[in-house]
């Protein structure tokens, strides 16, 4: 099953050659690991960037294969971010409080530092308590659960009851986009207790780890990405292949006759939806200490939008392209919008691309929707002569040319 597997998947070898070559080169030429060719704040631009890769390969698994427009999955990112982001700056904040408070005449107690720790992360939303939901920032181990468990549980609940309830099409788009709104609005609220518009902030600063140059860092991070990455390709590559891949693919495509020939179509959007925002969750773990803040701006609705062009850019029903999608996308933001393409002045006019960037990237989404509705994936496809078989609409019957090869083998 496992040789069946990979030789159906030769794009994983592919896929996974190139990340490890250009890891390999971001190495090497890294300020970190390297020769310092290329910046601390590039690396940590690059590392950023597959998690982006990660998270749109999972978008690509529920949109591009089972048909789930999801609107949502952006906001399961920007969970695991929170909950890997409130023990970063619970423990930070103890080691500077400690060396502070250890030169007093009378040392402090533990009490004394865990009040004066809630002081220091909530004093900007005018509290000093924490709020329950920080009952176990002080554990690194209860905090990388609850990356897995907080957007698992959401996606769980959110899926058993649209699912159960057959929503189905552009309703179930709306509501994955409802629950990404509400929970954005809500973290903006001083009173959510993650410190509403501020977020959480300096959390490239790993606890124990200050005298670490975030060169080094940097590059700990990246490699940490492009193994998430890589995991994740062949996980989900498992997942679209053999008979899972076949009846996802069948739900895509006809959701009734797939219910009809006796699957629980239910339980399987149901594992792919959940999976697939545990998955995202851990990229935002990833994601969020090399970009150092997160507010609720990360999970607002347009960032799930966004996730859906890469994707769509990509081309959907390619893991590759997904992954390809967001990286060609994210690189090119951070071009335009980072002042690193040069405005154009037409005299009357000047292009400013910080101004004219999402003009640009929906033109690009409409273009690749009208003229290569495979997107990259798709390109990629025809290059290499890689040509899905075309469905046989109309005609039921035995596949006379399966016939006719039984019958010539017959023959000799």
């Amino acid at each position: 099953m496992t040789r069946s597997f990979l030789t159906e998947n030769r794009s994983i070898f592919w896929f996974l050659l190139a990340l490890a070559l250009f890891t390999l080169v971001v190495t090497v030429l890294s300020t970190g690991a390297g020769s310092g060719a290329i910046s601390t704040s590039f690396v940590k631009t690059l590392g950023k960037t597959l998690c982006l890769m990660l998270v749109a390969v999972a978008m690509d698994v529920v949109w591009g294969y089972t048909g789930i427009l999801s609107l949502g999955h952006m906001a399961f990112f920007g969970l695991g971010g929170y909950m890997i982001g409130m023990w970063l700056m619970y423990a930070r904040t103890e080691i500077i409080l400690a060396q502070s408070l250890a030169a007093a005449p009378i040392p402090p107690t533990p009490e004394e530092i865990h009040d004066a720790i809630g002081t220091q992360i909530f004093g900007v939303v005018g509290s000093s308590e924490f709020p329950l939901i920080w009952y176990f920032a002080d554990s690194f181990v209860m905090q990388i659960l609850l990356v897995v468990l907080v957007p698992g549980v959401l996606a769980l609940v959110f899926g058993w009851l649209a699912f159960r309830s057959r929503v189905t099409g552009v309703y179930l788009s709306i509501l994955t986009q409802a629950m990404t709104l509400a929970l954005s609005l809500y973290l903006f609220q001083n009173d959510s207790g993650l410190r509403g518009n501020n977020g959480l902030s300096g959390l490239q600063n790993l606890p124990g780890l200050g005298e670490v140059p975030q060169s080094v860092l940097s590059i700990w991070f990246f490699w940490a990405s492009a193994a998430a990455l890589a995991a994740g390709y062949v996980f989900f590559s498992w997942v679209v292949s053999g008979k899972m891949g076949s009846v996802i693919r069948g739900i895509r495509d006809n959701e009734g006759r797939v219910r009809f020939l006796g699957y629980h179509v239910e339980s399987y959007k149901l594992f792919v939806f959940t999976v697939t925002a545990i998955v995202a969750g851990l990229a935002g773990a990833l994601y969020y200490p090399q970009a150092g803040i997160i507010n609720p701006a990360e999970i607002a609705p347009i960032a799930s939008i966004y996730l859906a062009v890469w994707v769509a850019i990509g081309g959907r029903g390619h893991l590759y392209g997904a992954a390809l999608g967001a990286a060609v996308v994210s690189l090119l933001s951070s071009w335009f919008t980072g002042g690193g393409a040069p405005n154009i002045p037409l005299g009357f006019y000047t292009i400013e691309w910080t101004d004219w960037w999402l003009v640009l990237l929906g033109l690009s989404f409409v273009a690749v929707t009208l003229l290569a509705p495979k997107g990259i994936g798709g390109l990629f496809d025809l290059i290499t002569s890689r040509h899905a078989v075309p469905e046989r609409v109309g005609d039921f019957g035995p596949d006379k040319g399966a016939r006719r090869t039984v019958e010539g083998e017959e023959e000799r």
